[in-house]
This record gives structure tokens, sequence and C-alpha cells, in this order.
């Protein structure tokens, strides 16, 4: 093992914790996961037997091999077991969407920086093909100046998820805070703040009890940005759409990871994250008098980029990429989104945080 390594206590072994962390905590050098907090079982050790189970977030953090506590539990329990783990001298990492409202967000920026630890939120859909060939679009002006951007996060379930504390009806659940903090937060690091946002957020489903769709329309003076998830989509049509004075950007299809990781496959594989041709989004526009219409190589992907790019910071001091203030910054506009959706109209933007997003 690195003498370096972070050591890592995981709050919670839901599906988060299984899927999206665990497998790269347990895979990266870099990483060596302790201790795993399940209230009532103990699936994480008969999946990594090395490690240790506790019952309280109270005996998680008072280990002191323990330098990082990964948190994936229920939104409501975000704040109370950040603040504990910070003030604990454990560095934190929180689940989007970060906290449930901006004024907890606030309380958690400021204890970070009272207690000196590094604090931040998983934003791990940065860290997919698509949306990394996007920026790499954009970053070389491939489209011009970008007219219309539309993403979209959407699912087929028609039928209640059992057991799914997001679809219980609680400050917090539903698809806004859950699919729309990924979207989001893209929309803020490719565009910066939005001038106004117009919501339809509702419950689509018959069983539903909070929000299953939303439509976001933000406004960047000359950039219009659409943010669309629904639960009702079985056939889905592209997931970006781009359209800039030089031309347009289209991708169609999920991207690989989750898939694999579902399905129990470790991200220590060759070509991870890579998508097939077949896959690639579609480029049409003109570069330097030329037109161009062709697929577009799409970027491998990572979601342990994160973990890669959290090392940095921890151990030699680099640029905090996921910064906590960008969690504010996503609650802030689920907060005006919600507010949009109350009054039946267009609402102006305001309260972020001025943050460099990298």
């Amino acid at each position: 093992m690195n003498d370096t390594s972070i050591k890592v206590g995981l709050a919670g072994f839901g599906v988060a914790a299984q899927v999206m962390h665990a497998p790269f905590l347990t895979t990266m050098k870099e990483y060596q996961l302790i201790s795993v907090l399940e209230r009532h079982h103990e699936y994480s050790r008969e999946k990594y037997p090395q490690v240790q189970v506790v019952r309280t977030i109270e005996e998680l953090i008072a280990d002191p091999v323990i330098d990082l506590i990964v948190i994936t539990t229920p939104n409501d329990t975000h704040v109370d077991y950040a603040s504990k783990a910070m003030l604990a001298g454990k560095h934190v990492v929180l689940e989007k969407p970060f906290t449930i409202n901006s004024a907890e967000a606030l309380h958690l920026i400021e204890l970070s920086k009272q207690t000196n630890r590094v604090l931040s939120v998983f934003q791990n859909r940065r860290y997919v093909c698509d949306f990394l060939t996007v920026r790499k679009i954009l970053a070389e002006n491939l489209l011009g100046d970008i007219v219309e951007f539309e993403g979209h996060y959407d699912r087929y379930r028609p039928g209640p998820k059992p057991g799914a504390w997001r679809e219980e009806n609680k400050p917090g659940s539903g698809i806004l805070y859950d699919l729309g903090a990924h979207l989001i937060d893209q929309a803020l690091v490719l565009f910066g703040f939005p001038k106004t946002i117009t919501a339809d957020i509702r419950l689509q489903r018959p069983h539903s009890r909070i929000d299953d769709y939303f439509d976001l329309r933000l406004d960047y003076g000359f950039t219009k940005v659409i943010l669309e998830s629904g639960m009702l989509v079985r056939e889905p049509g592209p997931r970006y759409m781009i359209h800039g004075t030089l031309g347009s950007y289209i991708k169609m299809g999920e991207e690989p990871q989750e898939v694999l990781l579902k399905a129990g496959i470790l991200p220590n594989i060759a070509h991870w994250g890579e998508e097939p041709e077949e896959q690639w989004g579609l480029l049409h526009t003109e570069i330097n008098g030329k037109i161009i219409k062709e697929k577009y190589p799409s970027l491998p992907g990572s979601f342990g980029m994160y973990y890669q790019h959290l090392y940095e910071t921890l151990v030699h001091g680099a640029e905090l990429r996921e910064k906590p203030e960008h969690g504010y910054n996503t609650i802030r506009t689920i907060e005006l989104a919600l507010e949009s959706n109350r009054q039946k109209r267009t609402v102006d933007c305001s309260g972020y945080i001025p943050s460099h997003y990298q």
C-alpha cells in the first residue's frame, strides 16, 4: 500500500456508494477504504472483506487513522454528518446535491474554513465521455458563439422504486435535486451564472409524491440553455444538442461507465470509459472555410478523475476542482427554479458565490 494513500471512511453503502465511489476507492492506489457506515447490514464487508463496519457516524469519524469521510447517505443527513466529520478533523466529500438549501451550504462552507478541512462536492458527471467532449468542442470554439445548449438526463421508470428515499415526499427528494444537480452543474461549468430562470416542474406519474419531471430555461442573454429530465422517456432523443454561429453538435446515447459499474465490472480494465465509435456525436460545422459533417471522437471518461484531482489537492496542495461553493451555486439554482415554478413566471437569478470552475 502506498504510504501516502488517503485513508477513507465511507458513510452509507447504497447504490451511490456501491457504484460511484467504492469501485474507485478500492482500485486506486491513492486511496484505502478503511471503514463503512451501515446501520443494519454488512454488505460492504461481503464485497470488501478488509473493511470495518460501523453503525454510527460518531464511530466512523472517531477512527484516528481515517483522513477522509465520503458521505453518500440521504440528503437530509449531509449537514449533520459533514459538520461532525470536519469538527473531528476529517476532510469531507459530499454526494451531490450537497445540501437541501443554500443556507445549509453556506454553513458548511464557513465550517470548512474554520476547521481548515477540505470540503468537496462529488460532481462525477463532469467526468463522463460526452461532457468532457462537449467541453473540448466549446473550448476549441468549433461551433462559434453558442446560441442554444440543450441537455437531457432522462430515464424510463413508470413505477415506483421500492425503498427509494429520493421518491419520498420530503425536502431534498425528487428528480430536480437528483438528476437536476448534474445538469445544472454542467451548465454552470460551461456558461457561468444565468441572468434569469424559467422552470416547469411536474409530477407526471400517477404514484409520484415528489417531482419526476423538470424543464429549466436559463437565459444568458445571447445564449439560451435548456435542461430537461423526466422518468417517462422510453425512447430518448439526443442527450446534448448544441447550436452555435458556426455549427452544431448532436450527441445521442448514455455514457458507458454506470452500466459497467452496475454490472460489477471494476474500473481497472483497459480502455475504461471509452465510447464505441458508433456512439460518437455528430459535429456539423465550418473549420477554416471548410464544411465538416462527421462523427467527432468522444474523449474517454472516468469518475476516478474526480478522486485523482482530489488526491492532488489533499496531498500536493493543488487547487480543489469541485469546490463547496460549486455545491452552493447548484443548490441556489435549484431554489430559484422552485421559486419560478411556484410563481409560474421567470425570475431573476441572484445570490451566487463567485467561484472559479476548472
